[in-house]
């Protein structure tokens, strides 16, 4: 599969995968592993929301790849303008619906064609780096830089591998694993392939630095967040900001 079938394809993916969407961030349904993994992951979901919030994303902010809104709910509570971009009308809608402010403007847009118009002091956005294939990583983050007004900074939010052991809890729509891909079915039975890059703290540092950008990285067993500024004075090959990995 060429690069621009299989980023088709995952857009197919996000597209279908709306209506269900909730309840994998619900851990719900068929994503139900039992009360104790749910009230582990609910604790360090407010742990990345507590950073978040510390963080401040106020100001004109972008949120990119928005998906049901989960996070566009607490941007549209300190954001001065907020705009949220998704490929998906699907999800679009939904987000609409849950955040329910006429002052959100919404883009349709694929991430990986679309050009900013205008720069942001904040850009946002969760569970969207893993979906970037790594011969992308460089162009995206050129994306981000062309976004981000002066003294701009960016936060992000995504998934860690899996910390249960293979076979202890299987998630019951990844169908396969390979090499940065992900085959997932659906409720309905379909399957697609799409992007699943998992980074760890320290690489994503490196990399990170060696495009030019200071970041503070944390991670949960889950998850790995943080924010990053563009440091253009600063030499690829420099001293990397220390990690707050634990």
């Amino acid at each position: 599969m060429n690069d621009d079938d299989l980023l088709a394809e995952q857009r197919a993916y996000y597209r279908a995968r709306a209506p269900e969407y909730d309840e994998w961030w619900q851990r719900r349904g068929r994503y139900d592993r039992g009360a104790e993994v749910a009230e582990e992951w609910e604790r360090q979901v407010a742990q990345v929301a507590g950073a978040l919030e510390t963080f401040g994303p106020t100001g004109d902010v972008l949120e990119m790849a928005g998906g049901t809104g989960w996070w566009t709910a607490l941007l549209a509570g300190t954001a001065g303008q907020l705009t949220v971009i998704d490929s998906s009308p699907e999800t679009l809608e939904r987000n609409r619906q849950r955040v329910g402010r006429p002052d959100v403007e919404y883009l349709e847009a694929d991430l990986f064609t679309w050009q900013p118009e205008k720069t942001y002091d904040v850009v946002f956005f969760s569970f969207w780096l893993s979906h970037v294939p790594r011969w992308r990583f460089s162009a995206f983050w050129s994306l981000l830089r062309s976004c981000l007004a002066p003294g701009g900074r960016v936060f992000f939010i995504d998934n860690r591998h899996d910390p249960y052991p293979a076979g202890e809890i299987n998630d019951p729509y990844v169908v396969r694993h390979g090499p940065d891909l992900d085959r997932r079915r659906l409720h309905d039975g379909s399957s697609y392939q799409v992007v699943e890059v998992f980074y760890e703290p320290q690489e994503l540092q490196s990399l990170l630095g060696h495009e030019g950008w200071t970041a503070r990285l944390q991670a949960t067993r889950s998850f790995i967040f943080g924010e990053a500024c563009w440091a253009p004075a600063r030499r690829p090959d420099g001293p990397a900001a220390a990690a707050d990995a634990r």
